[in-house]
């Protein structure tokens, strides 16, 4: 078991990665020429002159979010959970790593599909599907607290994650309608996991959290 002040840093990883990479996303993506939020896909930012700065940006980003993964671990531990969030969170943080150092694919044109691209889309999913997965298994298990405020946060940050992410994969499959917006879809899938990411590393290192803690030992 961890001491309470390793833990605490593990968890202000997961505040650092999600924030840092949100940020540097958006800084990246104002630099780049011909750059368009609404309608190009956040992996378009890892191409180019400024490819390199997303990419270290992401791998960094996973690092942080995989190490907040243990101390996820750690804290769940006293609402007698497993390894389900702390997995899900760990693999994000994997994909992360990947899809930075995995160069994706220029989009448009009639690029070659290259195993480099591959790889980035493949690392890609297990980001954009692991944050809301972990989310609603968090929601799950916080729903058998006195905090079913935070349950319902969980649920909604899934279903906001969910249904953007269903209208930006139609938007780049070349809906018509949505094709337009496909980048924003995306980016608010995107903003709404790591959001989670950043509000839950908070909670965890709360007292309102250590009190969702007692009242669960307490009616177990």
């Amino acid at each position: 078991m961890l001491q309470a002040r390793d833990e605490r840093t593990l968890l202000r990883c997961g505040t650092a990665g999600a924030v840092l990479f949100v940020a540097a996303s958006l800084v990246i993506g104002s630099l780049r020429s011909g750059h368009d939020p609404l309608s190009h896909p956040v992996s378009s930012l890892a191409t180019g002159a400024l490819g390199w700065a997303q990419a270290v940006n992401s791998g960094t980003s996973g690092v942080l979010i995989a190490s907040f993964a243990f101390g996820v671990r750690c804290a769940l531990l006293r609402l007698g959970g497993g390894w389900w969030v702390p997995g899900l969170v760990i693999a994000v943080g994997i994909g992360l790593i990947g899809a930075g150092f995995s160069p994706p694919d220029p989009s448009g044109g009639a690029s070659v599909v290259t195993a480099g691209g591959i790889l980035h889309q493949v690392f890609s999913v297990v980001v954009q599907l692991g944050l809301p997965a972990a989310s609603w298994v968090l929601g799950r298990l916080l729903w058998a607290t006195e905090e079913p405020w935070w349950a319902a946060y969980c649920y909604a940050t899934t279903a906001v994650a969910v249904a953007c992410l269903a209208l930006a994969s139609l938007g780049f499959l070349g809906w018509s309608d949505l094709e337009p917006y496909a980048g924003l879809y995306q980016r608010t899938a995107l903003g709404a996991g790591f959001g989670w990411l950043l509000v839950i590393s908070l909670f965890l290192r709360s007292a309102r959290f250590s009190r969702a803690f007692q009242v669960r030992v307490r009616t177990a």
